[in-house]
């Protein structure tokens, strides 16, 4: 049976956010450590610079494991599909200044959407929905507090017990 409600928040995230409350934690959530997984070998070559840049900036946080090397792989090639995506849009663009590549016609003469539009939208909803995963998105940036890491050694250091 699905859950309902919201997902559950990690509690590092509750830590960094100042949102955390002893009878809302789980001593049962596994704590993996830090780490800066290898990007995987099939990602393309947008979503490898990708990979590099993100991971720069989220690893400084301490908020990586090897364990989320999938979710951010997927982010990344979604971005890498997305980026794809708008550069044949922009190609067909320069060929047709009519609808800017946005509409084509089919071979019964008929005008439609262009699929690349299809194809970027979704690209850049997947990569929105996983970058929202990571902190990546204003909203979900709002809701954590990085400030609050003293030693990254121990994220869980300033974490007050009472409450």
């Amino acid at each position: 049976m699905p859950l309902r409600g919201p997902k559950p928040t990690p509690t590092h995230l509750k830590v960094l956010a100042g949102t955390t409350r002893r009878h809302r934690l789980n001593p049962q959530e596994p704590q993996p450590d830090a780490s800066r997984p290898e990007a995987p070998e099939h990602l393309s070559d947008a979503a490898r610079q990708e990979w590099g840049r993100v991971l720069d900036a989220i690893g400084q946080l301490g908020i990586v494991t090897e364990l989320d090397r999938a979710a951010l792989a997927a982010y990344c090639q979604a971005y890498g599909r997305w980026v794809s995506a708008e550069a044949a849009l922009s190609r067909m663009a320069e060929r047709d200044a009519a609808t800017d590549g946005l509409i084509i016609r089919t071979k019964a003469g008929n005008a439609i959407q262009n699929p690349l539009v299809g194809a970027a939208n979704k690209a850049m909803a997947d990569l929105v929905r996983y970058a929202a995963e990571f902190g990546l998105t204003p909203s979900a940036r709002s809701r954590v507090s990085a400030a609050a890491l003293d030693d990254p050694d121990d994220p869980f250091a300033e974490f007050e017990t009472g409450g």
